[in-house]
């Protein structure tokens, strides 16, 4: 094995991605090195990019959607060997001390680390990561299909599955788009009754076919007035990163339904209080999970046939994928192939 990588670094907060050649990492005694296969670009990237986050420590290397292959691993490492198809994803390890590990809520760690913000991630040829932060990737599954499951797949799937709605109930997915195309069918696969909600009719045919049952033009119709004809949503999944898309279906919710946020847009959201008294009904964000729902997305959607839609792109073309993904001109997620 060669000595060195290349991998793809932020300099410093703001500044432009640089191709650069680094040494291949070592692992500590709890990490894991993997080999890189496929790594997603995330709009979370650009947290490492605009050094949203005062403790970023720069040169870093995004990315926190890593398939891969184990390539060594540390000193007390005894649950993962080499050769073995891992992911890395947004939850990037936890402290096992705090409160909230103390209960077993790893998600809510008050020192977790964050895949590609506190260590570096998968815009490389390999990255190294904690022990408790790796997830099984199945055999069947792609590189390249499985990437965009470890954030956009996670946080869908973990969010329907942890909801209050039964198969059958009506889930309205609110946004057709990077994380909306992985919850139609996420929602569909469940057997639930799926309403799409999207702008415009481009992407009605692909919504369909990707399980929604109802598609709703939220140009040429009132959501919240479609759903309420549909008996009123159990859940609406809101993927589209807009205050005034989310604030825009409140009102059609069912009885003790729940809107259910994981896009999350720069703006407050203001809600129709009456109206969510009036259903017991609530508005709520769900986190995206650790490695253990990471491995349950994995495992289901190789079981149920859920897939991304994908662009790849080379390292040298990060920058590319990451304008496109920003502009949302990539359909629907952008993959690094390194």
């Amino acid at each position: 094995m060669s000595e060195t990588m290349r991998a793809v670094a932020v300099p410093d907060a703001g500044e432009e991605f640089d191709v650069v050649e680094r040494d291949v990492p070592e692992p500590g005694p709890d990490e894991v090195r993997v080999a890189v296969d496929a790594c997603g670009v995330c709009h979370s990237d650009e947290i490492t990019k605009e050094g949203a986050y005062p403790r970023i420590d720069y040169p870093r290397i995004p990315g926190h959607e890593v398939v891969g292959r184990v390539d060594a691993v540390g000193d007390d490492v005894t649950e993962w060997e080499a050769g073995e198809r891992v992911g890395v994803g947004w939850h990037g390890g936890h402290c096992f001390e705090c409160p909230a590990c103390r209960r077993g809520d790893f998600i809510n760690c008050e020192n977790a680390a964050v895949t590609g913000i506190d260590f570096d991630g998968g815009y490389a040829e390999y990255t190294v990561a904690p022990r408790e932060a790796l997830a099984a990737v199945p055999d069947s599954l792609d590189a390249v299909d499985a990437a965009p499951l470890l954030c956009a797949g996670i946080t869908t799937f973990n969010a329907l599955r942890n909801s209050d709605a039964r198969p059958g109930d009506l889930v309205a997915v609110q946004g057709v788009g990077g994380l909306g195309h992985l919850g139609v069918q996420y929602a569909h696969r469940a057997g639930f009754e799926v309403a799409a909600l999207s702008r415009g009719t481009e992407k009605e045919a692909q919504a369909r076919e990707l399980g929604a049952d109802h598609y709703v033009d939220t140009e040429a119709d009132d959501p919240a007035e479609r759903l309420r004809e549909l008996g009123g949503a159990s859940v609406i999944l809101a993927t589209a990163p807009s205050s005034d898309a989310i604030e825009s279906v409140v009102g059609g919710l069912g009885a003790d339904g729940e809107v259910l946020a994981v896009g999350i847009p720069p703006e407050p959201v203001g809600v129709n209080v009456g109206h969510l008294v009036g259903t017991r009904g609530s508005v709520s964000g769900w986190a995206s999970g650790t490695a253990k729902d990471s491995q349950d997305t994995l495992e289901f959607s190789a079981l149920r046939d859920v897939t991304p839609e994908v662009e790849t792109f080379g390292l040298a073309d990060a920058s590319e994928a990451y304008e496109r993904m920003l502009n949302s001109d990539v359909r629907f997620r952008a993959v690094l192939t390194p």
